[in-house]
């Protein structure tokens, strides 16, 4: 006999929602106060000045002004370096 019915539920069809992460705002675009800039899982994009980090790793404005990306070698601990990508805010 058949555990289930022959019409009986599936066992697939469970899929998780979509997070809406990645970037907001663009480099050049006005800013204000608590608007979010980046929306990220671990830090891809580092806060620079004027920008401030969430507990979920989000980048928010501190400051009214323009979105600014720059790029910088940044040194580990350990003497290796890699490039990261900082978000600034210049009032």
């Amino acid at each position: 006999m058949a555990h289930t019915k022959a019409i009986g539920s599936t066992k697939l069809g469970r899929d998780s929602i979509a997070k809406r992460l990645g970037i907001k705002l663009q480099d050049g675009q006005p800013v204000r106060v608590g608007e979010i800039i980046v929306r990220q899982r671990g830090t891809k994009y580092t806060p620079g000045k004027n920008v401030l980090r969430a507990d979920d790793d989000t980048l928010y404005a501190g400051k009214n002004g323009m979105v600014k990306f720059t790029t910088k070698m940044k040194s580990h601990f350990d003497g290796s370096r890699k490039r990261a990508t900082f978000v600034h805010v210049i009032a």
